[in-house]
């Protein structure tokens, strides 16, 4: 039987419908941003996104899922169009079981395929297990009836998965024979030959162990299939071509290429390079870009960034001389649009894409290709064969031209650069900008990525009395510059022309919530003002895309929008309670109010008493109570002020005003959002009053939620204090009552017993005492609980001896303390304690002095104590003698 031919678009449809057929859920391919998986820039393989559902992350729609999925792997991007091998652009077939079926099922799965779906001649496969799984080689020879010399045994290089730590399990493979005219030549070719002849296009994972990381197996309780097909190899294998370059769908970019340069393909060695490269990254590109990864320094852009001015560079190497990758990208759309719709759904955005990026390289390249030339011509002529980090760094820093495009130029010319030096200079400069990060723009302000915006851009607030609204997006940013679109886990600022989100102003915080459409969800964190009328929506993409255009649902947090208007509303009545109590000279002179908490600062030039405190809070607490409704109304500014409303001091107003009166009580001028009645507040607790500046006060308050927060939380800690002292919360304070009487009478005692500890530690010490002058001389170590004992040992050892002289030490917490101390007697015939505590404290490892007739040191080395006071018994009896 003769192969059919068939395209790459029907071979995907016929491999996804084989799998329906045989109960598998069929999943559309996922996006190329990797959702919630750090350790991956760009999907690269069919299983990528499917590993929460292998990890158990998260439960599979299906046990049994079939997927198409587009990848890009750059890791060997050196090697792209160098062969007809690589490519950095490829869709894996796959086929999924999530501890549903195993090795009895997938082998027939795979073969059946292969020969009777595609039909592929039978006699032409091989298949390939590992060495030591004996379970597949007996399916293949007893159930699929191959012969067993027919089956190749690998060992864990070849026929093995395992990433470390983990799952892992022997796989099985399957050959395609291609024939003679693209073998090697070589009598031993054969399966596992580095020539094109013997093509691995299946591969089945059998996740059966788990690695403990120390080359410990177990079996999993829960064993998975993951299968691996290349789309593009499958196709070179049905329509016998020689590479992935020239199947249907590639080779029609490729021929586009080839008429842009006016050149054939295999004429020129070099130039097949150039056109393979051109080609691969264009697909690339195009696909990346419809997946919203937008171009930049960093990341998964920066890897769009260099795949794109690579191709550019290889088409001006080919002679294309003006703009070319806009009519790639319609080719890429119109050939792959069948698996892919999203290519023709965001084809606008594509385009607009690439011809801006390419149209700024090109303003660089030529530039940068001068430069480039006059430094290797000058490096050669020193006699060098390596490029300066300096001079790359230049290129870089100056005409924006990419290291690795550097690196590649000279590799062409048999030169090479300073990696490691270029990478040097890349961290000084990083490190001198965000030393001087804090430039201003031409206003005096900090400038950011959002004076780059449009002036005629504004937004809308609609969110008085909505907390969700419909808007389209009119700007994206991501944390540095201006985007076309925002993927998964990118943080940036989506603006919209009209939002239900509140902004921060005017003390009061923004609002946080959801911006979603059907490709994507952006979690709002912090709502800003911006020049000109806009609204920022600041956070961070959770799923999906969404780009510049989109029309969109925007979802204020109802809850947190709920809670910060009970708080500004309290603010309202806070200050005109304030009025009430302490006088009309109470003005607002800042404030603060978010969904947990409030604070209110207000002119007044002494503290508050308790008392007046409480008849704030008691005041405020009624007009909750009454329930007053919370009406506002937009008039002039004079008639606000004839109407009593109250306007913060120094504030700038519009001609124009809002005005929130609550009931006959409160009128103020404010732009926030309120609660519609006073009784949704529930309740008011001041947590404190105090001062912040001359004549200046501040109080904290608490309401509703926050409140009840704050006094579960109170509540906890009394409980908490109620069972340390075994005893309940109502009868604590009596109980605490006693504690402290018991403590306060232990103090007492224990006083008495150290006292007496001290002075029965001294023993026979007095008869030790020795005599100078008519003056008794006692130094000794002493036990003693602190200082303050030793003192007071010192002066009963004095009473004790009459006239004298004492030197005392001892080790209190780990410290040495020491002292001296003299009789008026013993000071008149020449005692010093000063001078005595200055000489011998350097021998317990500290410093000290006094009076002639006290003085103290302390310490830290305990071993120098008897040196310490053999020296002060000396030094004493020297004073005496004098």
């Amino acid at each position: 039987m003769s192969l059919q031919v068939r395209g790459v678009n029907e071979l995907r449809r016929m491999f996804l419908k084989y799998f329906e057929d045989n109960g598998h859920l069929r999943m559309k391919s996922f996006s190329l941003v990797p959702h919630n998986d750090n350790s991956l820039l760009l999907i690269n393989s069919g299983m990528a996104p499917l590993k929460p559902y292998f990890t158990g992350q998260e439960i599979p729609p299906c046990r049994r899922v079939t997927t198409c999925q587009k990848c890009i792997r750059t890791g060997d991007i050196e090697n792209v169009g160098k062969t007809a091998r690589h490519g950095t652009f490829f869709e894996m077939l796959g086929n999924f079981s999530f501890g549903d079926y195993f090795k009895h099922e997938a082998i027939p799965y795979a073969w059946n395929f292969l020969t009777e779906t595609v039909g592929l001649d039978a006699d032409r496969l091989y298949p390939s297990v590992y060495v030591d799984d004996q379970e597949s080689f007996d399916i293949w020879v007893n159930e699929m009836h191959i012969a067993p010399e027919r089956i190749f045994k690998f060992g864990k290089e070849d026929n093995f998965w395992e990433h470390g730590e983990g799952p892992c399990g022997p796989c099985t493979e399957i050959y395609y024979d291609r024939g003679e005219k693209y073998g090697c030549g070589k009598p031993g070719c054969t399966v596992g030959c580095e020539c094109d002849r013997y093509v691995e296009v299946w591969n089945v994972v059998f996740s059966q162990f788990d690695n403990d990381g120390h080359g410990h197996y177990s079996d999993l309780a829960q064993k998975n299939i993951d299968t691996g097909m290349g789309l593009e190899r499958l196709a070179m294998v049905v329509q016998d071509e020689e590479s992935i370059y020239t199947v249907d769908t590639n080779r029609a970019l490729l021929e586009d290429v080839c008429r842009l340069a006016d050149i054939k393909y295999h004429d020129d060695k070099d130039k097949d390079i150039s056109l393979r490269i051109v080609t691969d990254h264009t697909k690339s590109c195009t696909f990346m870009i419809s997946d919203g990864i937008m171009p930049s320094n960093e990341g998964r852009g920066y890897v769009l960034r260099r795949l794109l001015r690579r191709a550019v560079r290889h088409g001006r190497k080919l002679g294309i001389t003006h703009n070319f990758m806009t009519d790639m990208a319609k080719n890429v759309i119109a050939n792959n649009k069948d698996g892919y719709p999203e290519l023709a759904e965001k084809e606008a955005m594509i385009l607009k894409v690439l011809a801006e990026e390419e149209e700024k390289f090109n303003k660089t390249i030529d530039a940068g290709m001068e430069i480039l030339t006059e430094m290797t011509e000058r490096a050669k002529s020193e006699g060098k064969n390596e490029l300066d980090s300096t001079d790359a760094f230049k290129l870089y820093d100056t005409y924006g031209f990419p290291f690795d495009l550097t690196e590649e130029i000279l590799e062409e010319k048999g030169m090479t650069v300073d990696r490691a030096g270029f990478d040097a200079c890349m961290k000084e400069q990083k490190e001198k900008a965000r030393k001087a990060r804090k430039h201003s723009n031409y206003m005096g302000a900090d400038a950011t990525v959002y004076d780059e915006i449009d002036p005629h851009i504004t937004s809308e607030f609609t969110g008085y009395d909505k907390l969700t609204d419909t808007g389209k997006i009119l700007v994206l940013t991501t944390e540095d510059e201006i985007t076309e679109a925002l993927t998964d886990g990118q943080k940036g600022t989506v603006i919209t022309d009209k939002t239900p989100f509140y902004a921060t102003m005017g003390g009061q915080l923004g609002d946080s919530g959801m911006i979603i459409n059907d490709g994507g969800a952006f979690r709002v964190e912090e709502t800003i003002h911006l020049k000109g009328g806009r609204l920022g929506h600041v956070g961070q993409m959770v799923s999906g895309m969404l780009k510049t255009g989109d029309t969109v649902e925007l979802n204020a947090d109802a809850k947190q929008r709920l809670n910060t208007a009970r708080n500004h509303s309290a603010t309202h009545l806070l200050q005109k309670a304030l009025r009430t109590v302490l006088g009309s000279h109470v003005e607002q002179a800042g404030s603060y109010v978010d969904k947990d908490r409030l604070r209110f600062d207000f002119t007044h030039f002494q503290a508050m008493t308790p008392e007046e405190i409480a008849e704030v809070e008691k005041l405020v607490n009624e007009k909750i109570a009454e329930d007053l409704p919370v009406e506002t109304k937009i008039m002039t500014l004079d008639e606000a002020k004839k109407s009593g409303a109250m306007a913060l001091f120094g504030e700038k107003y519009g001609d124009t005003v809002r005005v929130v009166k609550m009931g006959d009580f409160s009128t103020e001028l404010c732009g926030g959002t309120h609660v519609g009645h006073t009784g949704v507040i529930q309740a008011i607790k001041i947590l404190g009053e105090s001062g912040i500046a001359a004549g200046v006060r501040r109080i904290e308050a608490l309401t509703a939620d926050g409140l009840m927060k704050y006094y579960r939380h109170e509540e906890d800690e009394l409980h908490s204090a109620a069972k340390l002292m075994k005893t309940s919360p109502a009868e604590l304070s009596d109980k605490l009552q006693v504690v402290l009487d018991e403590v306060k009478k232990l103090r007492s005692e224990n006083e008495k017993l150290k006292a007496q500890a001290a002075n029965a530690s001294v023993g026979d010490a007095l008869s030790g005492a020795e005599e100078v002058n008519g003056v008794k001389v006692l130094a000794l170590k002493a036990d003693a609980s602190d200082a303050n004992a030793l003192r007071n040992l010192g002066d009963t050892l004095k009473e004790k001896l009459g006239e004298a002289v004492v030197v005392l030490a001892a080790v209190c917490d780990g410290k040495v303390s020491l002292i001296a101390t003299a009789t008026d007697g013993a000071v008149k015939k020449g005692a010093m304690a000063g001078n005595i505590i200055r000489e011998c404290a350097p021998l317990v490892g500290g410093k000290g002095g006094g009076r002639p007739n006290m003085a103290q040191a302390g310490g830290t080395d305990a071993a120098g104590i008897e040196a310490a006071l053999e020296k002060a018994r000396e030094l004493a009896k020297t004073q005496l003698a004098g």
